[in-house]
């Protein structure tokens, strides 16, 4: 089986072994809240590892030696293995193997675990170090939701409400590298506006972000709030240019600095990961309807 569809009280979501990819949300009304994979991008929740964004020229840099290392990393591509399948959660995983050390010469298991609760779906990533040197890594989330979640709303109608005030700057991207220096916040208070010009300068990337949780929503309709724990950063993203979608993704590491040419444990935001430990991220995705 390569597909699992988990039913929850209010909520179902389908998993596919290719990736660990979540592929569909709905609510209890049966609306699809995540994207569907059309033509402007290809995606619907793709995993984040071991890198996040891009790297300077694209190797991965260990003690001396260059790997070739795409952006956002291998595991979108894999395929895991179904650690444990359930009627209403689900684990995957992923280990290295020969073709896994040509691009990421480290010993490591990632496991994505779906749990779904009344109107709640929890994803764990647990990255474990089994080898003997210690583990650099980088992991995030990319969930796309439609945009707008009502189709007979106009995209301008919906906001991002922060949990907490967000006046600090944000970074930006350019040819995928992160920009030195950043730039004043487009989120007034605890509210962000969204619009295509938004993403003129790709990914609004909040490096230090304040809140742990932030609601999609536009006062009517279906409400979608995220939260996480043990990420750093957030990303928030659509296509340049407009597409029907927007991606709210906790990140555990960013794409490196335009000056940033260094060892991979070296990069900013990489966790380090001692011989026999294992780091765990959370985040979570509550579904309401607004009247």
């Amino acid at each position: 089986m390569d597909q699992l569809t988990l039913d929850g009280d209010g909520i179902s979501a389908t998993v596919v072994g290719q990736g660990a990819e979540l592929v569909s949300l709905r609510d209890a009304e049966g609306a699809e809240l995540l994207w569907q994979a059309g033509p402007e991008w290809r995606r619907h929740s793709p995993v984040l590892f071991p890198i996040v964004g891009r790297l300077k020229g694209d190797p991965l840099r260990h003690r001396g030696k260059a790997y070739p290392m795409t952006q956002h990393g291998f595991a979108r591509h894999r395929r895991f293995a179904w650690a444990e399948q359930g009627p209403s959660s689900c684990t995957l995983v992923l280990t290295d193997d020969t073709e896994t050390r040509t691009r990421y010469p480290f010993a490591f298991r990632l496991a994505i675990s779906y749990s779904l609760g009344p109107r709640q779906l929890g994803v764990t990533f647990e990255v474990a170090n089994t080898g003997d040197e210690v583990l650099p890594a980088s992991v995030g989330a990319h969930p796309a939701f439609n945009c707008p979640l009502l189709p007979e709303l106009p995209k301008e109608a919906y906001r991002l409400t922060f949990a907490d005030d967000e006046p600090a700057p944000i970074r930006r991207l350019k040819d995928g590298l992160m920009l030195p220096t950043p730039q004043p916040t487009p989120v007034e208070g605890k509210t962000l506006a969204l619009s295509e010009r938004l993403f003129d300068d790709d990914a609004v990337i909040l490096d230090r972000p304040a809140s742990t949780s932030v609601r999609y929503a536009a006062g009517r309709g279906p409400a979608i709030e995220m939260s996480w724990q043990g990420f750093n950063e957030l990303g928030i993203w659509s296509k340049p240019g407009g597409a029907p979608f927007l991606c709210i993704e906790p990140w555990h590491g960013v794409a490196s600095p335009v000056d940033f040419d260094g060892e991979f444990a070296d990069k900013p935001g990489v966790m380090l990961i001692p011989p026999g430990a294992k780091r765990r991220l959370t985040y979570r995705i509550t579904i309401s309807r607004d009247a």
